[in-house]
Protein backbone atom coordinates (compact mmCIF):
# COMPACT_ATOMS: atom_id res chain seq x y z
CA UNK A 1 0.00 0.00 0.00
CA UNK A 2 1.24 3.32 -0.59
CA UNK A 3 1.64 5.93 1.90
CA UNK A 4 -1.44 8.18 0.04
CA UNK A 5 -3.68 5.24 0.14
CA UNK A 6 -2.99 4.58 4.04
CA UNK A 7 -3.42 8.22 4.87
CA UNK A 8 -6.62 8.50 3.34
CA UNK A 9 -8.07 5.99 4.86
CA UNK A 10 -7.47 6.47 8.01
CA UNK A 11 -8.90 10.06 7.34
CA UNK A 12 -12.32 8.21 6.33
CA UNK A 13 -11.94 6.37 9.30
CA UNK A 14 -11.86 9.44 11.93
CA UNK A 15 -14.50 11.10 9.93
CA UNK A 16 -16.74 7.90 10.10
CA UNK A 17 -15.70 7.88 14.02
CA UNK A 18 -17.11 11.21 14.60
CA UNK A 19 -20.15 10.88 12.84
CA UNK A 20 -21.24 7.42 14.67
CA UNK A 21 -20.80 9.85 18.09
CA UNK A 22 -22.74 12.50 17.28
CA UNK A 23 -25.58 9.80 16.73
CA UNK A 24 -25.42 8.64 19.87
CA UNK A 25 -25.37 11.97 21.13
CA UNK A 26 -28.78 12.20 18.95
CA UNK A 27 -29.94 9.42 20.20
CA UNK A 28 -29.52 10.10 24.12
CA UNK A 29 -31.70 13.41 23.75
CA UNK A 30 -34.60 11.62 22.53
CA UNK A 31 -34.51 8.15 23.13
CA UNK A 32 -34.29 6.00 26.48
CA UNK A 33 -33.44 2.86 27.69
CA UNK A 34 -36.60 0.63 28.24
CA UNK A 35 -36.15 -2.43 30.57
CA UNK A 36 -38.37 -5.45 30.90
CA UNK A 37 -39.24 -5.51 26.78
CA UNK A 38 -36.33 -7.12 24.94
CA UNK A 39 -36.68 -10.07 22.98
CA UNK A 40 -33.72 -13.01 23.35
CA UNK A 41 -30.68 -11.87 21.27
CA UNK A 42 -32.54 -7.98 20.77
CA UNK A 43 -31.31 -6.28 24.22
CA UNK A 44 -29.36 -2.99 23.11
CA UNK A 45 -26.65 -3.37 25.43
CA UNK A 46 -25.30 -5.27 28.94
CA UNK A 47 -27.88 -6.16 31.39
CA UNK A 48 -28.44 -4.57 34.96
CA UNK A 49 -27.53 -8.13 36.39
CA UNK A 50 -24.06 -7.91 35.16
CA UNK A 51 -24.30 -11.55 33.33
CA UNK A 52 -23.36 -10.15 30.00
CA UNK A 53 -21.85 -7.20 28.54
CA UNK A 54 -22.98 -6.75 25.43
CA UNK A 55 -26.28 -6.43 22.80
CA UNK A 56 -27.97 -8.99 21.40
CA UNK A 57 -26.91 -11.45 24.14
CA UNK A 58 -30.20 -11.48 26.16
CA UNK A 59 -30.66 -15.05 26.85
CA UNK A 60 -34.89 -14.58 27.52
CA UNK A 61 -37.97 -12.65 26.44
CA UNK A 62 -38.60 -9.59 28.41
CA UNK A 63 -36.15 -10.05 30.86
CA UNK A 64 -36.33 -7.16 33.93
CA UNK A 65 -32.67 -6.40 33.40
CA UNK A 66 -32.27 -6.06 29.53
CA UNK A 67 -33.25 -3.22 28.01
CA UNK A 68 -33.92 -1.87 24.47
CA UNK A 69 -34.10 1.95 23.26
CA UNK A 70 -37.25 3.30 22.56
CA UNK A 71 -38.69 6.81 21.72
CA UNK A 72 -38.33 9.28 25.02
CA UNK A 73 -41.72 9.18 27.00
CA UNK A 74 -42.83 5.71 25.36
CA UNK A 75 -41.58 3.11 27.47
CA UNK A 76 -44.53 2.62 29.98
CA UNK A 77 -46.91 2.58 26.76
CA UNK A 78 -44.99 -0.71 25.73
CA UNK A 79 -45.47 -2.44 29.07
CA UNK A 80 -41.72 -1.35 29.95
CA UNK A 81 -39.75 -0.14 33.20
CA UNK A 82 -37.65 2.49 33.88
CA UNK A 83 -34.25 1.71 35.37
CA UNK A 84 -35.43 2.63 39.14
CA UNK A 85 -38.27 0.36 38.60
CA UNK A 86 -36.28 -3.00 36.82
CA UNK A 87 -33.80 -2.43 39.84
CA UNK A 88 -36.83 -2.68 42.43
CA UNK A 89 -38.26 -5.34 40.82
CA UNK A 90 -34.67 -7.39 40.43
CA UNK A 91 -34.52 -7.07 44.47
CA UNK A 92 -38.04 -8.45 45.10
CA UNK A 93 -36.55 -11.69 43.60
Amino acid sequence: MNQRLIASSALASLLALGALGAQAADDAKTKEKCYGIAKAGQNDCSNLSGTHSCAGQASADNGTDDWRYVAKGTCHSVGGLSIDEAKARMAKK
